[in-house]
């Protein structure tokens, strides 16, 4: 693990110009260091100081702005000092070589979070909720991050906590007092409570599935023939021209992939080329890739031309599909139909697929769309409230958690000695003290903040 007994500084905002760029030190000599760097006797706490940065030569290298913020109300708990200036990376990395010269060390990735989390600022849900935070990508992502930082998953893993603790305490005093005559709990009722921490391990777990999805996002992928609308769908549904459209068949030979935002999931729409028997070497290779790119998403949007005959290419995709997740898009319904959709449904090769009608040209259709894809990703589930878990560490040693609790029960249930039902409360005890870092190795910690950003 990183040392914390010395002095680390970075650049704590992201890379390239903007307007302001901050360098954060932290530390015992925090105060100190940023005093030689501004040329200043002391910083007033909470103070913001308009002062200058200089470098060995006494020539101004930027006028900034310097607040300091004492220990133990700081970010880290440590003394912290953020120095504010012009938004140029040659300047924010003079401040921060400067920096280094007079006794900082750079930090490392996450360092300044993993700070926060020894020293009691935040724990390990809440530390990880930063990082989920800095990389939301949809409203409903950051929402959820944000609800954790605020500690709404580590109340309910608290109290989730406190009531095991009660209950592995008395079982404890059962075993270490039995010449006493003391009897604390009985079998009946550690079954019946051991029960109920279950259900509502459970109850937290529901919405996990929700939580996961929001927070990782998915890929949907669209298939089809050549020449039936693959990139106009696409396009429209990134809302932007990224896909090259053209009237010649073939014009998508590669997987083209983009982020957009389906009702709070992020998801990465993939462009295939068109699927059709070909001799043409690259062509081919584009089909192999559409193919692969189909066997791994999570939704499959299959496109058909109803302007056009169905054939047995058109067939052979539906059948190629029908094991998949998938919505059948009926594209150009602003031509005359050449068939319906009760003539698709008697080929017996929908399987009960969602079949949405739709004219890309005249973006007709398009909303219904959305609205299927978005249902078929929440499985049918209507989201109702944000869910408390997203983090697949967190689910994990929750559904250890569960594991555990129903061992204990059906052994409390057969009557069996405390000492055995009592391990498993302790291994459920020891997963719930894991997810919020109370009980977590080190090389854990160590894989979750070196995927941080260096500065946070």
């Amino acid at each position: 693990m990183f040392a914390t007994d010395d002095t680390i500084v970075a650049v704590a905002t992201p890379p390239g110009r903007g307007g302001i760029g901050v360098v954060r030190l932290s530390g015992p000599r925090a105060a100190e260091v940023a005093c030689v760097l501004v040329r200043a006797n002391h910083l007033e706490p909470r103070h913001v100081t308009l002062t200058e940065v200089r470098d060995r030569g006494g020539r101004t290298v930027d006028r900034v702005l310097a607040t300091y913020f004492p220990r133990p109300a700081s970010y880290t708990g440590e003394d912290v000092v953020e120095i504010s200036g012009h938004g140029s990376p040659i300047l924010l990395q003079q401040v921060v070589a400067a920096a280094q010269r007079v006794g900082a060390r750079l930090a490392e990735p996450g360092e300044f979070t993993l700070r926060a989390f020894l020293n009691g600022r935040l724990d390990l849900v809440q530390a990880e909720a930063v990082g989920d935070l800095i990389n939301a990508v949809t409203p409903l992502q950051a929402r959820i991050a944000f609800d954790q930082l605020e500690g709404t998953a580590t109340t309910q893993i608290g109290k989730l906590d406190a009531a095991l603790f009660d209950l592995v305490t008395r079982l404890e005093a059962s075993i270490d007092f039995p010449d006493e005559g003391y009897h604390f709990v009985e079998a009946g009722w550690v079954a019946t409570e051991t029960r109920t921490l279950a259900e509502r391990v459970d109850q937290t777990l529901a919405t996990a599935r929700q939580g996961r999805l929001v927070r990782e996002g998915c890929s949907v992928v669209i298939v089809g023939k050549p020449n039936v609308g693959k990139s106009t769908l696409f396009n429209r549904l990134l809302g932007a021209p990224r896909a090259i459209v053209a009237e010649v068949a073939g014009t998508t030979r590669d997987l083209l992939t983009e982020t957009t935002d389906f009702e709070g999931i992020p998801v990465t729409l993939v462009d295939t080329a068109g699927i059709h028997e070909t001799e043409n070497a690259v062509e081919s290779e584009g089909v192999t890739r559409a193919r692969g790119a189909k066997d791994v998403a999570a939704l499959v949007v299959v496109v058909l031309d109803r302007s056009r005959p169905l054939d047995d290419e058109d067939k052979a995709l539906l059948r190629d599909t029908r094991r998949d997740s998938r919505v059948i898009v009926m594209n150009k319904t602003d031509l005359p139909d050449r068939w319906t959709i009760g003539q698709l449904a008697d080929l017996d090769v929908t399987d009960g697929a969602r079949m949405v009608p739709v004219s890309l040209v005249e973006d007709v259709g398009l909303g219904e769309l959305r609205t299927a894809l978005a249902e078929n990703l929440w499985a049918g589930e209507q989201l109702r409230d944000t869910p408390a878990l997203s983090n697949l560490r967190h689910i994990e040693l929750l559904q250890r958690t569960a594991a555990a609790l129903k061992r204990a029960t059906a052994a409390a249930a057969a009557a069996t000695p405390e000492e055995l039902i009592l391990a498993d409360l302790q291994e459920a005890r020891e997963a719930l003290e894991e997810i919020t870092g109370k009980r977590t190795p080190d090389d854990v910690l160590q894989r979750i903040f070196e995927r941080f950003c260096v500065g946070k």
